[in-house]
């Protein structure tokens, strides 16, 4: 499961404040990375997803994820803010990263199986703790893609 994400799909300082900026975003990076065609539907899929529960996990960190078939292939996108992101949370603390995830509704196998993992490594505390220590991108994926 490593190769779904490297160090272009990795991005420092964002300066998004709202859960709307990190979905468009994320949904913007989609089309430049070749992840999509489709902008709108994947914006569309992360809304729609997150309509039905928050993506805010523990320690500072949220999974949004968007289930369409816009989506070409299974990716992920992680993301470090500047600041905090206000994001019903299980711990009721802000966001400081998100890890993006994309993955076409024909593939529940694969989306099931990314969303899980990344789960897990974000109840990890030092996961989280390196994650946040760490300005290189190549580390941050390389971390992310070593607990896939």
């Amino acid at each position: 499961m490593s190769d779904y994400i490297n160090a272009s799909h990795v991005f420092l300082d964002n300066p998004a404040t709202t859960i709307d900026e990190v979905f468009a975003f994320l949904s913007d990076k989609a089309i430049e990375l070749g992840i999509s065609d489709d902008r709108d539907a994947v914006l569309e899929a992360f809304k729609a997803r997150e309509a039905l529960g928050s993506t805010g996990m523990t320690g500072g960190f949220a999974i949004p994820h968007a289930k369409t078939d816009a989506v070409k292939a299974a990716s992920l996108i992680a993301v470090k803010f500047s600041d905090t992101v206000e994001w019903a949370s299980m711990d009721g603390e802000p966001i400081k990263a998100a890890i993006g995830l994309f993955a076409p509704a024909s593939d529940p196998t694969t989306y099931l199986g990314l969303l899980s993992k990344v789960a897990v490594l974000l109840h990890d505390e030092k996961f989280r703790a390196g994650i946040f220590a760490s300005e290189d991108v190549e580390e941050i994926a390389a971390a992310i893609a070593a607990g896939l």
